[in-house]
């Protein structure tokens, strides 16, 4: 049992089964679902977890309580991956007190149906706390972090900030490390977590962040991914790049979406085009291929990005189609793009890419558009040339 002080134990357990989170998004390495108790004069149980991995959670709990029941459930969030457990909790302990916001309480019913909270539910808001004995949990809303209930908890008397899905990541933590500076990359999987799961809700995350601000943090207990307790800066900074769509590395990302390999060529050919003016890091992605949720983590990583697409069907070629509105779902913002198209006796798709990036904000688009007919030639590398000029 992983204790993160003497008296708050790591109840959670690892998904090492699950393919896709809220299926859509890849998991090569799992992912954790963390959960926490603290044992003091009264005993808090910190969110659950989902109900695929009860029986494991039910078993962890057991040896943590070591014989006691637990007099409160705090519910930082309650989307089915942590709140999963919650039913057997209230029939288990008929005495427990669920702890959450107004807006929790108010929606479990949708989740558990048939089960009366009233009564057993202690809503909290900004300010509020729970006095636990030695421990005082004092709270956070943090709404559209990245649902309209969650809220934030932090133990004074450790330090400990329960993040709920902020400072998350992917991978179980029996990959990843069960703490921060375990992790050889923390950021990569945080990046892509934090661009596919809360990257639309910036200004709510600056907000959370501003609250925390205030608060002497030594350690961060988030819902998914490893406990972070060293280099807390590192991580705070990132978020602060993250939430203000600021960019996080200097360099070109070109993302391509090419039918029969002409505008795949022309992609790599700028690509070279850039290092060898000296771009500081060109990252390249074939958006038929790879994973989109990568492709949209490197897309906020940089702060320029060059599109490049096939006409089709009088449109755009539907890989870039669906990557361009998946960016304008997750509130990209803030970057310079470049425009590539490809059309062999009409092209169309730079036409529509440029309608799409124009319903995002903040969004500077460099002249011209780059037109390829059908394949590269002599007049495109002298367009390409050109174009890594101005990007740079």
């Amino acid at each position: 049992m992983k204790k993160i002080s003497d008296d708050i134990v790591y109840i959670g357990v690892d998904d090492l089964k699950l393919d896709l989170f809220e299926s859509q998004y890849p998991l090569p390495e799992g992912i954790s679902y963390n959960s926490y108790l603290i044992k003091d004069e009264k005993v808090a149980v910190l969110d659950t977890v989902d109900g695929s991995m009860a029986g494991e959670w039910k078993a962890n709990l057991a040896e943590a309580l070591n014989g006691r029941k637990p007099d409160y459930l705090v519910l930082h969030h309650i989307e089915p991956d942590h709140a999963g457990v919650v039913g057997w909790m209230v029939a288990e302990y008929p005495d427990l007190q669920i702890v959450a916001s107004a807006k929790a309480i108010s929606m479990l019913p949708q989740f558990f149906p048939g089960i009366d909270f009233s009564g057993r539910s202690v809503a909290v808001k900004d300010g509020d706390s729970l006095e636990l004995g030695e421990h005082t949990l004092q709270f956070f809303t943090a709404p559209m972090v990245h649902w309209p209930e969650v809220i934030v908890s932090y133990d004074s008397a450790t330090g400990c900030l329960f993040s709920a899905d902020a400072f998350g990541k992917f991978g179980a933590l029996s990959r990843c490390g069960f703490f921060g500076e375990d992790d050889g990359d923390w950021a990569c999987e945080a990046r892509r977590y934090y661009f596919n799961i809360c990257g639309k809700y910036g200004n709510p995350v600056t907000t959370l962040l501003t609250k925390l601000s205030k608060l002497d943090v030594k350690v961060v207990c988030p819902l998914h991914g490893p406990i972070l307790r060293s280099n807390l800066e590192y991580y705070l900074n990132l978020y602060k790049t993250w939430a203000s769509y600021g960019v996080e590395s200097e360099g070109v990302f070109i993302a391509y979406a090419s039918i029969h390999g002409a505008t795949a060529k022309v992609a790599e050919q700028l690509a070279d085009i850039l290092r060898a003016k000296g771009c500081p890091k060109v990252a390249i992605a074939d958006l038929c291929r790879t994973d989109i949720a990568e492709d949209i983590e490197d897309a906020f990583r940089y702060g320029k990005m060059v599109i490049a697409a096939s006409t089709y069907d009088g449109t755009l070629f539907p890989p870039m189609h669906s990557f361009l509105w998946h960016l304008q779902v997750k509130a990209y913002q803030k970057r310079t793009v470049a425009i590539i198209e490809n059309g062999s006796w009409a092209p169309a798709s730079g036409k529509v890419m440029r309608e799409m990036l124009s319903a995002m904000k903040e969004i500077d688009i460099i002249e011209p558009v780059v037109t390829i007919k059908s394949a590269p030639d002599a007049a495109t590398t002298a367009a390409l040339e050109a174009l890594a000029t101005s990007l740079l």
